[in-house]
């Protein structure tokens, strides 16, 4: 992988490093919170504690994402950012553009999909 692409995957997990991280600031301020005093009736209520599980979920898959983003940052410091951690060969360009964070190449990938669908 040449300079040039590394720079751009680097500006672009960087920006979404601080999005992920502005999300959290936000939760941790805050932003979530149920109020019973709010909600006249239990469908409210449901349905807010609903809201709040979906949110709640999402902030786990984000702190998730942080952590994949963190990391191939990391990579990209060390020069071993676009490499398969499975069976070493470059991760194609055109799948890192598509996920950054990628960590196995579209061969490794699918060949670990299908045991998934195997065992599940």
């Amino acid at each position: 992988m040449n300079k040039r692409d590394l720079e751009r995957f680097k500006k672009l997990l960087l920006e979404q490093r601080e999005r992920l991280q502005g999300n959290q600031r936000k939760a941790l301020a805050g932003d979530i919170h149920l109020d019973p005093d709010d909600f006249p009736d239990e469908i409210d209520t449901a349905s807010s504690e609903i809201n709040l599980q979906f949110t709640g979920r999402l902030r786990e898959r984000e702190q998730g994402l942080l952590s994949k983003v963190s990391t191939a940052l990391r990579k990209i410091d060390d020069g071993e950012y676009g490499e398969c951690v499975n069976c070493g060969e470059d991760i194609g360009v055109k799948r890192l553009r598509a996920r950054p964070v990628a960590e196995l190449c579209i061969d490794c990938k699918s060949e670990q999909e299908k045991l998934e669908r195997r065992t599940a």
